[in-house]
């Protein structure tokens, strides 16, 4: 049979935006908590839009996670702009952070907030803290264009980037952005990273038939994963971390065992 899609939309308050942007759109993402949502445009601009839930709902989200003042300071938030100055690639947003931060500096102390990490075209990384739009950090050390951020679902603003100078940067946010370690195996350009969601393990496709999994406690490679026939561009884990799926230019989809390696079924088209 053919695949269904099923969608369901809320659109809540009317609200007026404008959704061209008159140029080449990059890459999307919502947030976590489902209120915001993220347009990079290819004018070097990234647009922040909160997504029109029920008014209600939304404040007990921000409520639930954040605290009543929080919830009604950000019920009303508006659209932002945030200029980056170089086409954005990579969106990601981070999860809420987890309670008592492991912050050494006193701006990473009080970075108790939702924040989108942005992957340029010149290799930096800029990160925004998406209430107020202001930026928090600047991370250098790429040579490339950032083509893809993850940030560990456990709220600890650990950021894993991949690149195409063929590496992922693993930064600790909580620790005024420093750089944590560099990952290398890769022989072509980085695509995709993703963190599973129980933080144990971390998977990267680059322009190459195997994609690599990695301990996210030690960094080290754990297995490459081979059975592509081509480039693997892209790679995702189930949530509850016991399946991973990986996309290739072969026309193929492989579903992998992260545990074992072992290849559990392949889909084709």
């Amino acid at each position: 049979e053919e695949p269904v899609l099923l969608a369901e939309l809320k659109p809540g308050r009317p609200q007026q935006h404008d959704w061209k942007s008159s140029c080449e759109t990059w890459s999307v993402a919502f947030s976590p908590d489902g209120a915001w949502f993220a347009w990079s445009q290819g004018h070097c601009v990234v647009k922040l839009i909160p997504w029109p839930l029920e008014e209600a709902e939304l404040c007990k989200t921000l409520e639930r996670k954040s605290g009543k003042a929080e919830a009604r300071s950000r019920a009303g938030a508006k659209e932002k702009t945030l200029e980056c100055g170089q086409i954005v690639w990579g969106l990601a947003f981070s999860s809420w952070p987890a309670a008592g931060p492991r912050a050494a500096g006193p701006r990473a102390a009080g970075l108790r907030c939702l924040v989108l990490a942005t992957g340029l075209n010149d290799g930096q990384i800029k990160v925004w803290e998406v209430q107020t739009g202001h930026l928090l950090f600047s991370l250098l050390g790429h040579q490339d264009v950032v083509r893809d951020l993850s940030f560990a679902p456990n709220g600890s603003l650990i950021l894993v980037s991949a690149s195409r100078d063929k590496t992922l940067r693993v930064w600790d946010l909580s620790r005024d952005g420093r750089q944590v370690q560099v990952l290398t195996g890769h022989v072509q350009w980085v695509y995709c990273c993703s963190i599973s969601p129980d933080c144990r393990m971390l998977c990267s496709a680059a322009g190459e038939k195997s994609a690599l999994l990695w301990s996210m406690r030690s960094y080290a490679l754990i297995r490459r994963l081979q059975g592509h026939q081509s480039s693997v561009v892209s790679c995702d884990f189930s949530p509850d971390s016991a399946l991973l799926v990986t996309a290739s230019y072969d026309a193929c989809v492989i579903m992998w065992d992260p545990y074992t390696g072992e290849q559990l079924r392949t889909l084709r088209y």
